[in-house]
């Protein structure tokens, strides 16, 4: 089956492209941090793992398609855009194609939920309600946050201490203090994720008349932002270790240094088009620090 419209695709690679999959992986990160505690404490369970990162992703798809079809009917997506296309804006799929896509992920969202709810406590409905919420809410609604300058502070919150400490928790049925610790760093590098995303739209969110903190304070501090994020994400895992929260071997997480390096040349250099590779180098920057977290603190529990 194909779609008609500005360009013929089947309709498998539209909603492919409408899912932005690039972004998936960085979503996985806050879970495998949490994996990887977990498995060090002797605490790790394979099925609420694996539901923890099922929902991870769905989340991250279905805020994906909720900013595509909501930023379109805001006009805030527009031909001047220089983001990933929007399939919304581009024509591929009609809005009510995107909503019906972003409901029934929400649905299976919080099925798994239901499942994660009844390995541990009933309380995670109400996180998971909250968390599809926030999904939502950034660019749809009434007060779509994302649009005055709250993006960033609740990326952090949902991405770093809901994420980690809820994931741990599914699985050892408390939360440890390295948990909490350790969704810092992890909620740190994906909100500077979003801080690229908004250094390249300042001037279409201003058009919009999107608040975002990059549009209030500008590109210098928005730099000055993603840096800063990056700089407390490994400086803490030091600390922690100097702490005897973490083993030693925690420190492999540096290695991806590597990753951020370049990726900070480009957000430190750069502005328009180009900061689409940082953005995408972000979300590697976030899987790596995670992955190597996560094999650090299992080498060290052998």
């Amino acid at each position: 089956m194909e779609l008609a419209g500005p360009t013929s695709l089947p309709i498998r690679q539209v909603w492919w492209l409408a899912i932005r999959p690039k972004t998936l992986p960085a979503a996985l990160s806050s879970v495998i941090i949490a994996c990887g505690l977990t498995w060090f404490d002797g605490v790790f369970r394979l099925g609420p793992a694996l539901a923890a990162m099922a929902v991870a992703l769905l989340l991250q798809i279905g805020s994906n398609l909720a900013n595509d079809v909501f930023d379109y009917e805001r006009g805030v997506d527009t031909e001047a855009r220089k983001g990933p296309l929007r399939v919304t804006q581009a024509g591929l799929l009609a809005p009510t194609q995107v909503k019906l896509g972003m409901k029934l992920v929400f649905f299976a969202a919080l099925v798994l939920w239901l499942y994660l709810a009844w390995a541990s406590s009933w309380f995670m409905i109400v996180v998971g309600l909250l968390a599809v919420l926030a999904a939502i809410t950034y660019t749809g609604g009434p007060f779509p946050f994302g649009a005055y300058g709250l993006g960033d502070p609740l990326a952090f919150l949902f991405f770093g201490p809901v994420a980690v400490a809820g994931a741990y928790f599914v699985q050892a049925l408390n939360i440890s203090a390295a948990a909490w610790w350790m969704s810092i760093p992890i909620g740190l590098i994906i909100t500077a994720i979003l801080v690229v995303n908004n250094l390249r739209d300042i001037p279409t969110d201003k058009a919009a008349g999107r608040k975002t903190l990059a549009v209030r304070f500008g590109p210098t501090w928005a730099r000055r932002e993603y840096i800063g994020c990056l700089v407390v994400a490994y400086a803490l895992v030091p600390i922690l270790i100097l702490s005897s929260l973490l083993p030693p071997a925690a420190m492999l997480s540096w290695g991806s240094l590597f990753v951020a390096w370049p990726t900070w040349r480009i957000v430190r250099r750069e502005e328009g088009t180009i900061l689409n590779l940082a953005l995408a180098g972000t979300g590697k920057i976030a899987l790596s620090y995670s992955l190597l977290f996560a094999i650090g603190l299992i080498l060290a529990g052998l």
